[in-house]
């Protein structure tokens, strides 16, 4: 009985003409799919959210260090007995970054699923994937 690995010759020997040509088949038809309308416009919508996102949760995380250090008299205003300003912002970041997850699960399967079942759908279609 004879084992042969896929892409290589009776002895075991890469077949480097037809990996080479596989390999360069692969590498047009994923280029064609990152091309195509499906996909840029799933990455668009992704990115629409993301970068605000982050950018808002970056300013939000450093307010509370920059309000410690310029406005320490304001962070240290009590607000409920021994608890004041600051510990309430740093207890909201917490929040926050649920919100901000729990805004992303929605837009996520309102939007981006639909669009990367589309992808995928085209994908299939080129005979790539999974």
């Amino acid at each position: 009985m004879e084992t042969r690995n896929r892409g290589q010759g009776t002895l075991g020997v890469p077949d480097a003409q037809a990996g080479t040509q596989t390999a360069q088949a692969r590498a047009s038809q994923w280029e064609v799919l990152a091309a195509s309308a499906e996909f840029r416009r799933l990455i668009t919508a992704r990115r629409n959210l993301i970068i605000p996102a982050v950018i808002f949760f970056l300013v939000y995380y450093f307010a509370l260090p920059l309000g410690n250090g310029l406005a320490p008299g304001l962070m240290n205003t009590k607000v409920i007995g021994n608890i004041n300003l600051a510990y309430l912002f740093a207890l909201s970041e917490f929040v926050m970054a649920w919100i901000l997850a729990a805004v992303y699960i929605r837009r996520a399967n309102r939007l981006f699923d639909p669009l990367a079942a589309a992808v995928r759908k085209l994908a299939a279609r080129m005979g790539i994937g999974s």
